[in-house]
């Protein structure tokens, strides 16, 4: 099961940051090493791509649907979206037919492909959830040997229609989620159905999440048996390493969609308190949403322009460039899955100080690799010890960067394959 790469989609290009934050140039013995782990790098790509394509032959897993509430060029795409698209990518390149349904997305054609895999964009925010289900049980869009549901909030109920083997995908429970980003009625809605509707039809489903944090609140909150959630966590793209200098002044980072459930007005009201401690501090909030104009007026009113800037999206490089040279990452998140950001600032030799809940508690190891607090003051005190202590910060580097070199994006892919492939074997052997 082996075929080319259909296309390479570029990536659009988005705002970038300050040419302050720069990458040096790579000379000399450091080029030769980097080229040295650069193929070893991609041997070891080889060989897990070759095994993705084991597993899925002996599972006979020729063509996989993934259904998808957003797709990654959707404005309000995140983690969940960059996680799917990257294990899709690494199974089209292993040989899989890979076909995401997703909702539509503006200026975007309905079918595309990006990294390999078939990309088609029908429907609005909620006419998505039956128009998906229903063309995969007429089959509108070619057969499939598996599916993959990535319950995000909102379900499509793939138990009750999938005629192949199937697995959902589900980060994390959204709980007071709802309320965060909703009207009341359609909160209380959007809970019910998570909490009491959906779950009793997923009961003998193989579920896949990010955490173990994740899995006890799954397990607790939705009653799901222990024995069917598999804990996955997210890979780390090779992209991220460390490298260039630390800025010359206390420099906070964060990075995110500028949405409620981030809570981003706690960590300005954190900056802000920690200021006086720290006059040279500066902090970059790298991410957009609908919550901007609330952020922007609120460092307004604290007269914080000159120093806590939201450049927007940014691209790769910039992002790279940030990690590298921010002092601490810090997030203030209500709920995570895991928290893919927190592990790619890790990698690049960045700790972070992060609120403590699910997700965010198994990508930081508290003392190791960063600092977990449990409300604003607490942030402000875990980012005042990393900034003022400069043998804490070098020793949570390190840690954060051993910690991350365990992630792998092939690894994920396999892990989340293996788990589908058991369910196509398991069906198969009930034949």
């Amino acid at each position: 099961m082996r075929r080319k790469l259909i296309e390479r989609s570029a990536r659009h290009p988005v705002p970038s940051v300050p040419a302050i934050y720069h990458l040096p140039t790579m000379i000399g013995p450091r080029r030769e090493r980097a080229s040295q782990r650069t193929r070893a790098v991609a041997a070891g790509h080889d060989a897990e791509i070759a095994k993705l394509g084991d597993i899925a032959g002996e599972a006979g897993l020729e063509r996989v649907s993934i259904l998808a509430w957003r797709d990654l060029d959707d404005p309000e795409a995140g983690g969940s979206e960059l996680h799917a698209s990257n294990i899709a990518a690494l199974w089209a390149e292993a040989g899989i037919e890979v076909t995401m349904r997703t909702s539509y997305a503006a200026n975007y054609p309905v079918v595309s492909w990006r990294d390999g895999y078939r990309v088609i964009r029908k429907a609005g925010r909620y006419l998505v959830f039956p128009r998906a289900a229903f063309s995969e049980m007429m089959g509108w869009h070619g057969g499939r040997d598996g599916l993959v549901e990535i319950w995000n909030g909102m379900p499509f109920f793939s138990p009750l229609w999938a005629r192949t083997a199937h697995v959902t995908w589900l980060h994390h429970v959204h709980a007071e989620m709802w309320r965060m980003t909703l009207p009341p009625r359609l909160a209380a809605f959007g809970n019910f159905v998570e909490s009491r509707l959906a779950p009793p039809f997923y009961r003998n489903t193989e579920i896949v999440t990010l955490s173990e944090s994740s899995k006890q609140e799954i397990v607790h909150d939705l009653k799901f048996r222990a024995d069917r959630v598999t804990v996955v966590p997210p890979g780390i793209d090779a992209q991220f390493t460390p490298g260039g200098e630390k800025s010359d002044v206390p420099l906070v980072l964060a990075v995110g969609r500028l949405v409620p459930v981030k809570r981003y007005d706690m960590l300005v009201e954190a900056l802000v308190a920690l200021k006086p401690r720290h006059p040279a501090l500066r902090a970059v909030i790298a991410g957009e949403g609908y919550c901007r104009p609330d952020l922007e007026a609120q460092i307004r009113a604290a007269r914080a322009e000159d120093w806590i800037s939201l450049p927007g999206r940014i691209a790769d490089d910039d992002l790279i460039a940030l990690y590298r040279s921010a002092w601490v990452l810090a997030m203030t998140s209500a709920r995570e899955g895991w928290g893919m950001i927190v592990t790619e600032a890790a990698a690049c030799g960045t700790p972070s100080v992060v609120t403590r809940v699910p997700g965010f508690v198994d990508a930081v190891i508290e003392g190791r690799t960063g600092l977990l607090a449990d409300d604003r003051d607490d942030v402000t005190a875990g980012l005042h010890a990393v900034l003022s202590d400069a043998d804490l910060r070098s020793r949570l580097a390190t840690g954060a960067r051993e910690h991350a070199a365990q992630y792998t994006w092939e690894t994920t892919a396999r892990q989340t394959l293996e788990v589908l492939a058991r369910a196509a074997i398991a069906r198969r052997s009930r034949r």
